[in-house]
């Protein structure tokens, strides 16, 4: 027992030291050490990997934005400050899809297009009061018919159409309602495009949980989400906006944001495959086309006739990352909004004939009223 004693006393001495020294490491060493954790939002790693760096900040052809918004009436000041910042990202021709319609599109209309007639195209909005009276449809085509004679070189047709609009029943209206079939055959009719948005990205659909690739997105915009007990399923809304195309095959219709089928190009392109009619293009899904490099180039050079340049938003500083994934092949880079993408992107580094297409030639084609002579041959 004495030496059991003496033994157990020794060992105690012996790793008091050590005891000592934990106690001045955890005294002395920085409080970060023992509380690293943080939310996704704040976790910004900064890569060690080093690769080539193309930064690109004028589009290598002049291209057509098919796809933007500025609403109100800028200023005779603030138009000949986007007109310069045009300039210098060889934008040759914005479309405000705001336009609205009658005595507001007038205005629109004249305001940008009194000093700068060719630089901004204005497509016309549909009115959707008076949707539940007789004969709204042929009304509607007739109001069109109108804002086209004022200047209006297309239609927009917005979000809330097949999602939340409702008619006085409180009913969601389809997207392939017949009462708006008149519009759509008067578009085919007049030979201007519908540049249709129709729903959201799919995981907007899908449960808010670990598995949502849109996690922080839906986070940051509670609202942003689709649930089932409120809405309508992703691939309903989809296929009234499918049916609404097969329905018009005289009408030109440019589906908006790769038609929310950007993360599925095989999809999009049996779609395409089935659908003459149908156009495409790129507003704020860049993000899923650089993760993608390889199969997205082959769908580019597949539907090179089918695809045009969008932006969405007018913010010039991001128009460089579109024009990096592109034109370049350069790799692992940041997309500049973390909230559509934590991955890295990757360009794609178009031929320079399919580049021309896309910035411009196809544009050309189906936009009524834009000089050529903007444009090399």
């Amino acid at each position: 027992m004495r030496s059991r004693k003496q033994n157990t006393g020794l060992s105690l001495w012996t790793s008091l030291p050590a005891l000592l020294l934990c106690l001045a490491v955890f005294a002395f060493a920085p409080l970060d050490v023992f509380s690293q954790t943080m939310t996704i939002e704040e976790y910004e790693p900064k890569s060690t990997l080093v690769v080539r760096e193309t930064l690109v900040t004028r589009a290598r052809y002049p291209f057509i934005d098919i796809h933007n918004h500025r609403r109100g009436n800028p200023s005779p000041g603030e138009l000949a400050e986007m007109v310069s910042e045009m300039d210098a990202l060889n934008m040759k021709v914005l479309v405000n899809l705001s336009g609205r319609s009658g005595d507001a599109l007038k205005e629109v209309v004249r305001n940008f297009r009194a000093k700068y007639p060719d630089r901004f195209v204005v497509f016309a909005n549909l009115d959707f009061g008076g949707i539940d009276e007789p004969g709204y449809g042929e009304k509607a085509a007739k109001q069109l018919e109108e804002d086209v004679r004022n200047g209006a070189q297309g239609l927009k047709i917005f979000k809330n159409f097949g999602l939340t609009l409702k008619d006085g029943s409180g009913q969601r209206v389809h997207t392939d309602d017949p009462r708006f079939d008149p519009v759509f055959k008067k578009c085919g009719e007049l030979g201007i495009p519908v540049l249709i948005h129709t729903g959201e990205p799919r995981s907007f659909f899908d449960p808010h949980d670990r598995f949502n690739e849109r996690w922080l997105e839906l986070k940051m915009f509670p609202s942003r989400a689709r649930p089932a007990d409120k809405f309508p399923s992703w691939k309903e809304v989809m296929g009234e906006q499918h049916n609404l195309f097969a329905r018009h095959p005289q009408t030109k219709f440019i589906n908006a944001h790769f038609g929310w089928m950007a993360n599925d190009l095989k999809g999009l392109g049996e779609l395409l495959d089935r659908l003459p009619n149908v156009y495409t293009e790129v507003a704020a899904i860049v993000a899923e086309l650089g993760r993608q490099p390889k199969f997205a180039r082959e769908f580019f050079i597949k539907y090179q006739d089918r695809v045009l340049f969008g932006k969405d938003t007018y913010r010039p500083v991001e128009y460089h990352t579109y024009f990096r994934i592109f034109e370049t092949d350069d790799e692992y880079f940041d997309y500049f909004r973390k909230r559509h993408a934590f991955w890295k992107m990757y360009g794609l580094n178009l031929p320079d004939e399919v580049l021309k297409k896309f910035y411009y030639k196809n544009a050309l084609k189906l936009l009524p009223g834009i000089d050529p002579k903007l444009f090399p041959n």
